[in-house]
């Protein structure tokens, strides 16, 4: 995606690396402003948050072609930390503070994907078809219990690391 500054300059010259764009240290100062999400945290070393998925999958049969790709587009746009908001995604304070359901249409049916926004990463408690309005009070609880043993293991992990 160019940037209006990089319009006018088309002789600056961009590198691909590893899916993102780099530009040299003379260019990065001229377009500071100007550059995008994705090219400004490869510059200064940032990396996405990761995925941790606790259960489920996204994966071609039974979700269709066009859902797994709208699906993995707007994980990834949440891994960037886009805050996403109605219709795709919609927070779920029953579950937790941070936790979220994320919505996509497929042919003839709606997935939902529970997940827990955590400060260094993206738990995915569970992804199932949604066939009522109302999420089932089952999934709930679920999701608590998986968002508790996720805590649990992370607290356990940064005791052992200090």
């Amino acid at each position: 995606m160019l940037t209006k500054i990089e319009e006018r300059r088309p002789n600056l010259s961009f590198h691909r690396t590893v899916g993102c764009r780099r530009v040299s240290f003379y260019n990065a100062v001229l377009l500071k402003k100007a550059l995008a999400t994705c090219q400004l945290r490869h510059i200064i070393g940032q990396i996405s948050k990761p995925l941790r998925w606790l259960s489920g999958e996204v994966k071609t049969p039974p979700m269709g072609r066009e859902a797994r790709r709208e699906m993995g587009f707007l994980l990834r746009q949440l891994q960037e930390g886009e805050n996403l908001s109605l219709p795709h995604s919609r927070p779920m304070p029953s579950i937790g503070k941070a936790c979220h359901e994320l919505r996509v249409n497929d042919r003839n049916k709606t997935w939902r994907l529970f997940y827990f926004l955590d400060s260094k990463a993206i738990a995915v408690l569970e992804m199932d078809e949604k066939k009522t309005r109302q999420t089932p009070k089952a999934k709930i609880e679920i999701c608590k219990k998986r968002l508790k043993s996720y805590e649990e293991t992370k607290s356990q992990n940064q005791k052992i690391k200090k």
